[in-house]
């Protein structure tokens, strides 16, 4: 895992969304770097290289759709404030998906 994706790992491992995260799950073909089976959503954390290859990944994307299966991608260089800590925007953007997807409306942070 980079950098990035370890820092998020560590965020969505504790369950502070209140939502369980699989890392580096297989579905079909595809390895997702982050994985919520309640919401179906994979978060994919994209570095600098996925810009070459915006066309494959619109691809894998829209197969995922056709399974169910939501990706939310989020840039690595964006992750970081002050190449330190993850932005809370990410993080109230994942569990929002969650809520949105698992028909789950009223979980409170830390509840």
């Amino acid at each position: 895992m980079s950098i990035s994706e370890k820092v998020m790992w560590q965020h969505l491992r504790r369950k502070g969304l209140g939502f369980s995260f699989r890392r580096q799950y297989p579905v079909g073909r595809y390895v997702l770097d982050f994985y919520c089976p309640e919401a179906r959503l994979c978060v994919e954390i994209d570095g600098e290289q996925h810009d070459a290859r915006q066309c494959r990944d619109a691809a894998r994307d829209a197969w995922l759709l056709e399974q169910g299966v939501l990706t939310l991608r989020l840039s690595s260089l964006e992750l970081f404030d002050h190449d330190t800590v993850v932005d809370a925007k990410f993080l109230g953007e994942i569990r929002r998906a969650c809520e949105e997807r698992s028909g789950r409306k009223d979980f409170e942070a830390g509840g």
